[in-house]
């Protein structure tokens, strides 16, 4: 091995298909990493959205719900850095399989962490938890140390996958950091989530695809921030001396409402006359908005987010509409 080769970084991320995966594998290459990405399909399989990074990235095989194999790619790569994003996201689906998820999400995290301990205590490792954990929180904006009240399956097994990052780092002294990562988006987020489907349904429409935009709660107060900018957060808190939890997050409160006004301006239409609410798509009202207070990450870490609410909006809405308009010059 070449001195150059010998002195490159390497990174393993788990979630290398996913969007915060991609974004994460695009800033640690145009670093000079080795990056590697954990996937359980077959190596020839598309890779979601870092299939355009292919040949860039080198691919190993590790399944969330088989922690041998976990360890098995962690004592083959042996990385400077491990970047554990990999994670069911879709909240409402928890509910339907509470004890898949905590062994997914829990049991990965805890798999995880033990190898990095008996084989490559060097590694640094970040590990993505969610601003779920606070859920009934006694205040909002959260802040790193404000009491957790997980409401959902999935917020409890992330909680405790991030207190599990804690007590190991405090005990064994592990280079091991936990993210508490708010809502962040992109071009490359599903379409099951809220955001995309707004901007995706704006572009529809806007191209005489669709005719109106069903959603529910207009009312909800979530925290946005653009997924590339987390994932840089994300490499930040690596770069450290020291290990410590950071939320990172835009610290800005927005409105459902406000999303879809921000995305039918771009097409230039009223989001009013276009989106029709059904009632049995409306939850109760959250006594706690969920909005993230960023400044250990912005006072410790010189993070700050570079793209804002509009902005990003803007971009989502672009890229369905590039993506559409093939559909609408066919139809």
């Amino acid at each position: 091995m070449s001195p150059a080769a010998a002195e490159q970084p390497s990174a393993l991320i788990t979630g290398i298909t996913g969007q915060d995966g991609s974004f994460l594998a695009e800033l640690l290459l145009a670093r000079g990493y080795r990056v590697v990405g954990m996937t359980r399909q077959a190596h020839d399989a598309p890779l979601g959205c870092s299939e355009h990074l292919r040949g860039q990235i080198e691919l190993v095989d590790g399944d969330l719900l088989a922690p041998p194999t976990l360890r098995a790619a962690i004592e083959r790569v042996r990385p400077r850095e491990l970047y554990h994003l990999a994670a069911p996201s879709f909240v409402p689906a928890s509910w339907q399989r509470p004890g898949e998820t905590l062994a997914a999400i829990a049991g990965s995290a805890a798999a995880i962490l033990q190898a990095v301990r008996e084989l490559t205590p060097h590694t640094r490792v970040f590990c993505a938890a969610s601003g779920a954990i606070f859920g009934d929180a006694p205040e909002s904006p959260q802040r790193e140390d404000t009491p957790c009240r997980p409401t959902n399956p999935y917020a409890v097994a992330k909680l405790a996958a991030h207190q599990l990052v804690g007590a190991l780092r405090a005990h064994e002294s592990l280079h091991a950091s936990s993210g508490i990562l708010y809502n962040h988006e992109s071009e490359r987020r599903p379409e099951r989530f809220v955001t995309r489907k707004i901007t995706h349904g704006a572009a529809a429409i806007s191209l005489g695809l669709a005719r109106e935009l069903t959603l529910g709660d207009l009312a909800a107060v979530r925290d946005w921030s653009f997924a590339g900018d987390v994932m840089r957060g994300a490499w930040l808190m690596l770069q450290q001396e020291r290990p410590r939890d950071y939320i990172l997050a835009s610290g800005e409160p927005h409105t459902v409402a406000e999303l879809a006004h921000a995305a039918f301006a771009c097409v230039g239409l009223e989001a009013e006359r276009h989106i029709r609410v059904d009632k049995t798509l409306v939850r109760a009202p959250e006594s706690t908005p969920s909005v993230g207070d960023p400044a250990r990450a912005r006072e410790l870490l010189g993070w700050r987010p570079e793209v804002g609410f509009q902005e990003l909006v803007a971009r989502m809405v672009q890229a369905d509409l590039r993506e559409l308009q093939g559909v609408a010059a066919r139809s």
